[in-house]
């Protein structure tokens, strides 16, 4: 056929589909154009460059020239004057961004409100509130965490109109303000160390209300207080997923769930995100093409609903930037979807970073331009060759989490340190149902407002439909090893991102098969939905063993111990000096919610490596000995447990409690209200907390640090004490109780110690002496963690990883 014949067949066929309602007309495909995606990269660098500081933006700057000249030299032949020209667009969009990143942060560190915040000046403010209220929890008491947008500032006698962000930490009567009303308040200003805020508004006096809230704002509240009510009835997991997937709304997002989501590579399901416009926007054009929308009035139901959906999320930069890349997500999935969305992508990303530079240091901006472009490139192939088997509904709901997640995983490894195991099969398995939940908790809101009993019907569909993603969470995160450490340099992300390429380029394929695809699915199923029971994780074989009971972690010189509580779940006593060390003993035992973390002293080699513990985990309460010493370690651990709304409380001597399989009792120290210590750190091996824990008939005791003096009085508290397993005080040291430590009559002895350590820790004498008296002595040195089971018919046994 001629060229000229060929292209009228073609205009044939697309004027025919044309005719036909419902259907798009075909596009033949073309080749992939780079070059918005281009330009938007170098605006994307220039960014970054005039973002950073110092050295490193010297780096960028130098890396980003010399890379256009290289391109600009490399441009011959025919395409050399085309070549040129998008080199000298992309030197000029580097410069722009670099220039507008600079001035912008200028503006913000050196503005008038700034200045003031460095006096730390009372001030009294007008402002417009441009968040909802957050209530934080911290060592210090609750307050509440809202942004505002200050119009006005009063501060030692001089009046100033302005406009500057500035966030506020206030009393509990700020968590009534609604998004959008104008208060007046009075407060302490203090610098912010966030280049997108001019300062804090702190100790913030209860609001004064000058205006109500604009008539949208007043709608868009009112349909998210309808969706929550719609699904009040179902249970709390259920209840707080649906405003989550439907708006952002976490607020009743229990933290356990959110940690299992995070192991499961599931989180983008909880925010605001470009799939969740996708979803509400694409259904709302479905809808509109039912009733006969077509053509370019359908551009104006697309754009309408991109406007309520972000007044539905709020007007924040996250939703913004999430808006903007559903945009371009509903271009991926039109004619000639993939090439038209990667021109999207690239134009998105050049108008978000010229309009707000900061987003170009922004984590949650790289994986949402990383997510769209991964549903750009791979959504429509995975989606195509899941069509051929599955409903197109079903086959986009799978394809578009799967792409995101995939595209997401080298940056994800790389903040956190650690790659999720399960999360592109937890993202297939609970694909299919995001859609469905979102649209009808959607619906079920609308409905609320004007039938509250239909509201609620389809308030119970969206949460039977959460119900099987909270499902494949929780049982994936159960899963022994569903979360593999990984290194956070820039070759292990390299590394990562070949690998995730090569499952990009084979999974269309394996899915693309019926046979394949669906013997896929259900061995996914079986593997994470498929689990007898939350059975402990190593029930395999390997360390940890079958069963285990307590564990002690080897963390270098310094103690972190581990008593399971339930599959899943433990104790956890002191966080040794490192927290990566920690963090990957916890992981490899399977620990993904921590009830109680308790921290026997504040020396650096128990508390330093809290911030492992805490890391992707729920933690339940922290306590730690009334002894405050030394104020370094107490300050460390009050500002980890800052960033996480966690109280420090202090150890209750003498109480007993159950927790899940666990009996648990506080020996020592016998105080009840916080005392400041020696200063130096003296005071605290002595005022360790010290604990009794028993677990399936083993008696386990926890010593801590604590010295020959609290020693003699545990002695004396307790004569006849027996116990299975003793954790030896302050790793082995000379310093001890002989006579209390043998009256112990402990089967296993443990010894928490760093190899080639300087304090001679621990004592050979001391050990020979245990083994004298009948004790198996373990210590981490040597034998690794180590990890106690019970017997059925005699003392508890250890296994030793090492």
């Amino acid at each position: 056929m001629a060229p000229a014949s060929r292209e009228a067949a073609e205009a044939a066929r697309s004027e025919q589909s044309a005719d036909r309602p419902g259907v798009e007309p075909a596009a033949p495909a073309r080749p992939h154009d780079a070059r918005l995606p281009l330009l938007a990269l170098a605006a994307w660098l220039g960014a970054v460059a005039g973002g950073l500081s110092g050295r490193g933006a010297t780096v960028l700057t130098a890396s980003l020239a010399i890379g256009l000249l290289v391109a600009a030299a490399a441009t011959t032949g025919r395409r050399r004057r085309a070549g040129a020209r998008l080199v000298l667009a992309a030197a000029v969009l580097a410069t722009a961004a670099l220039g507008l990143a600079e001035v912008r942060g200028h503006s913000v560190r050196a503005g008038p409100l700034a200045e003031v915040a460095a006096e730390r000046a009372v001030v009294d403010v007008i402002a417009t509130v441009v968040s909802d209220p957050r209530v934080s929890r911290g060592p210090f008491g609750d307050q509440v965490v809202v942004r505002v947008r200050v119009h006005e500032v009063l501060a030692r006698g001089v009046h100033r109109r302005l406009g500057a962000a500035v966030v506020v930490l206030g009393s509990r009567e700020w968590s009534h303000t609604q998004l959008g009303e104008q208060v007046r308040a009075q407060g302490r200003l203090a610098p912010s160390d966030d280049d997108t805020t001019a300062a804090l508004l702190t100790n913030a006096r209860a609001p004064q209300r000058i205006a109500r809230p604009d008539l949208w704002w007043r709608g868009a509240g009112a349909v998210r207080a309808a969706i929550r009510e719609s699904v009040a009835h179902r249970p709390p997991d259920q209840a707080g997923l649906v405003p989550a997937l439907v708006d952002g709304d976490d607020a009743g997002l229990d933290d356990e769930l959110q940690a299992d989501f995070a192991t499961t590579g599931l989180t983008h399901l909880t925010a605001v995100s470009g799939t969740n416009l996708t979803l509400v926007v694409g259904a709302l054009l479905l809808l509109a093409r039912r009733v006969g929308v077509r053509r370019h009035w359908l551009t104006v139901v697309g754009l309408l609903g991109i406007v309520a959906f972000v007044l539905l999320a709020r007007t924040e930069p996250s939703v913004l930037r999430a808006a903007a890349m559903g945009v371009v997500g509903l271009f991926a999935f039109g004619p000639d979807g993939r090439r038209r969305g990667l021109r999207a992508l690239g134009a998105a990303v050049v108008v978000l970073v010229l309009l707000d530079p900061p987003l170009a240091l922004s984590a949650g901006f790289a994986l949402s331009v990383l997510a769209t472009a991964g549903i750009v490139l791979l959504g429509p192939p995975l989606t195509e060759r899941l069509a051929r088997w599955l409903p197109h509904g079903a086959a986009e709901a799978i394809a578009v989490p799967t792409a995101a997640q995939l595209a997401c995983t080298p940056i994800v490894a790389g903040l956190s340190g650690q790659v999720s195991l399960v999360a592109i099969a937890a993202n297939l398995l609970a694909g299919p149902f995001v859609g469905p939940a979102t649209v009808l908790g959607l619906l079920g809101g609308l409905t609320t407002l004007v039938c509250a009993p239909a509201g609620r019907l389809l308030g119970t569909l969206a949460g039977w439909c959460v119900g099987w993603i909270i499902a494949v969470a929780r049982r994936g995160a159960d899963l022994p090893q569903a979360a593999l450490p990984w290194g956070t340099g820039v070759l292990a992300v390299a590394v990562l991102t070949v690998i995730c390429l090569g499952i990009a380029a084979v999974l269309p394929r394996l899915l693309g098969r019926r046979s394949l695809g669906i013997a896929l699915g259900v061995v996914l199923g079986a593997v994470i939905l498929g689990l007898p029971g939350r059975g402990l994780p190593g029930s395999g074989g390997g360390w940890p063993p079958a069963g285990w009971v307590a564990a002690m972690c080897d963390v270098g010189q310094g103690d972190a111990l581990v008593l399971a509580t339930a599959p899943g779940e433990a104790v956890v006593v002191d966080a040794g000096p490192d927290p990566d060390a920690v963090d990957s003993c916890l992981k490899r035992l399977g620990v993904t919610r921590v009830p109680l973390l308790v921290l026997t002293h504040f020396h650096a080699d128990h508390v330093n490596g809290i911030a492992g513990v805490l890391r992707g985990r729920r933690v339940g309460a922290v306590e730690s000995t009334a002894v405050l010493d030394p104020p370094g370690g107490v300050e460390r651990v009050r500002e980890e447990l800052g960033r996480t709304g966690v109280r420090l409380t202090i150890a209750p001597f003498g109480r007993t409690r159950r927790l899940g399989d666990l009996t648990l009792q506080v020996l020592h120290p016998d105080l009840a209200v916080p005392v400041p210590g020696a200063g130096d750190g003296s005071s605290a091996n002595d005022a360790s907390v010290v604990l009794l824990a028993e677990n399936r008939g083993v008696r386990v005791l926890l010593t801590g640090d604590v010295e020959p003096p609290g020693q003699a009085d545990l002695a004396r508290l307790l004569p006849g004490l027996d116990v299975d397993v003793l954790k030896l005080p302050h790793h082995g040291s000379s310093h001890q109780d002989v006579g209390w430590l043998t009256s112990l009559r402990a089967e296993l002895v443990l010894v928490s110690v760093g190899a080639d350590n300087d304090y001679g820790h621990p004592s050979g004498r001391i050990l020979d002496i245990l083994r004298r008296n009948g004790s198996q002595v373990l210590r981490t040195d040597t034998d690794g963690p180590i990890a106690i089971v019970p017997s059925d018919d005699g003392p508890p046994h250890a296994a030793t990883g090492g």
